[in-house]
């Protein structure tokens, strides 16, 4: 679930390094990455739903990934209501 300053995302292409380009649920596309702390443990595809928590500052151009959802976790959260986005 998400809590307070973190949105949903669709990542829509792989940069290299880490780092992607996600389509976030306020209709802004952010460069985002994967923080070192969770890097082995998250494998981020393209067409993956994730949460993301924006930067403090260039909130609105940069992000992290802070969480990779699985497919039977996006139909559950689409069933509560609480995913309205479409991959």
């Amino acid at each position: 679930m998400p809590r307070k300053g973190e949105i949903f995302g669709i990542v829509l292409a792989l940069q290299g390094g880490a780092r992607m380009i996600v389509q976030c649920e306020d209709a802004k596309e952010r460069m985002c990455r994967v923080p070192g702390s969770i890097k082995r443990q998250v494998w981020v595809k393209e067409g993956d739903i994730v949460l993301i928590e924006p930067w403090s500052v260039q909130g609105d151009e940069k992000a992290d990934i802070t969480y990779r959802y699985t497919r039977l976790q996006v139909e559950k959260l689409r069933q509560r209501g609480i995913l309205k986005m479409q991959i």
